[in-house]
This record gives C-alpha cells, sequence and structure tokens, in this order.
C-alpha cells in the first residue's frame, strides 16, 4: 500500500493506494481538476485518507463516488472546497465509514444538518475541524457535544452564529419543584425557558484535549461550562472573544497542570488579577499569547516568567509593559524559545540587549513597530517584511531568527563596548581639563 503526495495514481497504482494526499493544486497549466479526482476515486478501494484542500472546485458527485467505493476510509479533509454542499456530507455519513476525522474548515454551504448528522453517525470520531462555517448555529454543535463523546480535538473558530447555548452548561439550581415554589409567578416562564435552553450533559467530556473557539460569541458562563464539562483540555483557543472578562480566566484556572496552549489575543476585558491568578494555577504552560490585551502590566508579564515551562509568549501590543517586564523574562524565563513584543513602545534595546544575552533558548524575536529598533544596523540581521506590506510597515518590520538572533547580540555587544569606550574618553578629557 502506498501514500500519493500532489499526483494523481497512476492505473497500475489504483489498487494500491491508500492515502492520497493533494494539497497543492499545482502549476497554472497543470492543476488537478475534480473530474480527474472523480475517476481516480472510483478505481480505488482501498483508501483510507484523502486530503481534498488542493481541489477547492470538488463538487457533491465526487464525494459521493468517495463514500460509494472506500469502504475503509478513516479520515477526510475538504478545507476549502466551497462548492460542497450537505448533499456530499451527508452521503459520507450514510454509509457507516469507520472515520476517525473529518476537517471541513471553510466549506462555507454547509448547515446544522449536516453537521448532525456527523455527530450522530461517526462514532469513532477523535477530530472534527468545522471553522469559517457561517451557518452552522448551536443547534448541532449541542449534538456534538451530546453524541461525540471520543472527540479529542474540536475547531469551531469563526462560526459567527455560535453563542453559548451551543456548549455544555451547568444546572440551573434547584427543579422544578423547587423552582415552582420559590419563584414568582412572574419569572417561572423566563426560568423553565432558561432551563430548556441550557445543554446540561450527563457525561462530562474526557477525551478532548485541543478546543479551538475563536472569533465566537461564547461569554463567561459558556467557559464556566465547558471547562466543567471538558476538564482535561490541553490547547484552548479563544482569540477574539471580546465579551470574556477575569471571570473566564477563574474557570481555566481550573484545568491546572493539564492547561498546555492558552491564546487569548483580542480579549480586550481581561487584566492583571486574573493572569496572575491563573499563571499561579496553571504552572505548566508551555504557549501563552495575550496579544492585544492592552489592560495587561508589567505584573502579568512577572507571574508569566516564572513558568517553568514557558515557550512561547507573545504581548504583542501590550502596550502598558516596560523594561522591568523584559528584565523579568531574562532573569526567569530560561527556556523560553519564541518571544512577540511588536508595539510594546516602552522598550528600550538595552533591556531586549540584556534579554539576548540572558536567554540561551530564544530562535525568535519580534519587535516591529518598537521605537527603540528604529536605530541604524539592527534592520541589517532582520527577516525579510511580507511582500504586501506597504512601505512604512516595511521600515518598521523587525523579525529575528535562528542565527541571526546570535549576530544581533553580537552587535549590539560591539555598540555597547563602544558606547562605553567614548564614554570613558570624555571622562578622562574632562579631567585633563582640571
Amino acid at each position: 500500500m502506498i501514500r500519493i503526495i500532489d499526483r494523481l495514481p497512476t492505473e497500475e497504482e489504483y489498487r494500491r493506494v491508500r492515502h492520497l494526499i493533494l494539497q497543492k493544486s499545482g502549476q497554472e497549466g497543470n492543476k488537478i481538476t475534480d473530474d480527474q479526482v472523480a475517476g481516480v476515486f472510483a478505481a480505488c478501494p482501498q483508501l483510507e485518507t484523502v486530503i481534498l484542500s488542493g481541489v477547492p472546485d470538488t463538487i457533491d458527485r465526487t464525494i459521493i463516488l468517495l463514500a460509494r467505493t472506500a469502504a475503509n476510509l478513516q479520515g477526510i479533509n475538504l478545507n476549502g472546497c466551497t462548492r460542497i454542499t450537505d448533499v456530499g456530507v451527508q452521503e459520507l455519513t450514510a454509509k457507516s465509514l469507520p472515520l476517525q476525522w473529518i476537517h471541513l474548515n471553510g466549506v462555507v454551504g454547509l448547515t446544522d444538518s449536516s453537521v448532525s448528522a456527523i455527530a450522530k453517525s461517526c462514532f469513532r470520531l477523535i477530530e472534527l475541524e468545522l471553522s469559517d462555517l457561517p451557518l452552522i448555529t448551536p443547534l448541532s454543535i449541542r449534538d456534538v457535544w451530546t453524541h461525540s463523546r471520543k472527540l479529542r480535538t474540536l475547531r469551531l473558530a469563526r462560526c459567527p452564529l455560535l453563542t453559548d447555548e451551543a456548549f455544555p452548561s451547568l444546572p440551573l439550581q434547584g427543579g422544578p419543584e423547587e423552582i415552582e415554589t420559590s419563584a414568582q409567578p412572574s419569572h417561572k416562564a423566563e426560568l423553565f425557558q432558561n432551563q430548556r435552553a441550557s445543554l446540561v450533559l450527563r457525561h462530562s467530556t474526557e477525551n478532548l484535549r485541543l478546543l479551538d473557539l475563536a472569533h465566537c460569541n461564547i461569554t463567561d458562563a459558556g467557559i464556566e461550562g465547558i471547562v466543567r464539562h471538558a476538564s482535561k483540555i490541553q490547547t484552548l483557543i479563544l482569540t477574539g472573544c471580546e465579551q470574556l472578562t477575569d471571570r473566564s480566566l477563574e474557570s481555566i484556572r481550573k484545568l491546572g497542570d493539564r492547561l498546555d496552549v492558552l491564546i487569548m489575543a483580542h480579549v480586550p476585558k481581561i487584566t492583571d488579577r486574573g493572569v496572575v491568578k491563573l499563571a499561579r494555577s496553571c504552572p505548566k504552560l508551555r504557549c501563552v499569547d495575550v496579544a492585544f490585551c492592552e489592560n495587561l502590566t508589567d505584573m502579568s508579564v512577572f507571574e508569566l516568567a516564572s513558568l517553568s515551562s514557558l515557550r512561547r509568549l507573545s504581548l504583542i501590543c501590550v502596550r502598558k509593559i516596560t523594561d522591568i517586564a523584559i528584565y523579568a523574562l531574562a532573569e526567569q524565563a530560561n527556556e523560553l524559545e519564541r518571544l512577540h513584543l511588536s508595539y510594546c513602545e516602552n522598550i528600550s534595546l538595552d533591556a531586549i540587549h540584556t534579554l539576548l544575552r540572558k536567554l540561551e533558548r530564544l530562535q525568535q524575536l519580534t519587535v516591529t513597530g518598537v521605537p527603540s529598533f528604529r536605530i541604524e544596523g539592527v534592520e541589517r540581521f532582520s527577516e525579510q517584511a511580507p511582500v504586501h506590506y506597504n512601505l512604512e510597515q516595511r521600515l518598521a518590520f523587525r523579525l529575528y531568527h535562528g542565527q541571526n538572533l546570535g549576530r544581533l547580540r553580537e552587535f549590539l555587544d560591539k555598540e555597547d563596548q563602544r558606547r562605553r569606550e567614548t564614554e570613558e574618553e570624555v571622562s578622562e578629557n574632562r579631567l585633563d581639563l582640571y
């Protein structure tokens, strides 16, 4: 059995190909078309994994052929295949295939019916990616939480209709009888309505390790319910969830030693108080991203610097941090490998120099838009700015990686030595005057 990557199998390979990976569409005159893929699927019964992200014009007909032919299909990636609809996906679920992972990011025509069918039919599923699906509502995601109990990875980023109702919630205090006797008549209907809207699960989601909810309309109550039911999450992505506050961090800290990666960029309401408590409760954090969380100060960085496992830290546009935070990282964050400080305008060149001398494991540093890095000479060690940047952005771009970090440190060492020699010479000249 063989694996085919970014080409179509030959006729001699049809009966032996098990993994077909088409991630690149090829040169303009040599693109793989949907018709070609359909012809292959009709003759390849041994396929176990199929990736079609490089064939964006794939249509339902082709997926139906795959479902009818590949009885052992275990994984499929249709990312960006915008012409796929519920018809093709529901054919996959109807054939009782042993699917373990399904990636449908950006398949914008899918609706709740497809997602519910996946949740109720694919009992072996361990990875489900449903990002960038504008039509998905809480109705189908509730089915995922209810039926897909083996999931280890769930991605729901940029699904704008998802609210707290899509996620597990804490049970209301008191049952119907207690509500009946204790609530005022005018509030009874509202209480019962809330109880019906809540998704209260009788089981826990013990297998879930990665959850991506970037740019979903979730609140602190939603995070509280998720942590209660999925207490072993290791990677939690909440970028752009602008309604979250320190109350969410209070919930997240209950993950304790298990939490490994926390991405909370563009969550503007969190403060030092929440970050400090989180850092003290989750000592195994390896990656933290709090970019654009402008309420944070040096205090948050002090606590994050003390994390012994910290490898990656993003503080982009956290404008209140100063050299004091950088010196704390230099002294304590000995395992740090990637540090992003772009647009932190109160950081000096001396502080970064100290950081470079102290952190031997540092492999990447970004200081784009930091005023102290506008001095002549340091730009020669930076990576090239992306081609789509305008002139002003290119002049401000500073990304140092690998060996260039060492060269930057050596340059700053020489500049520091030259400055000291100049200061000594000036001092001697002043003494001569006396």
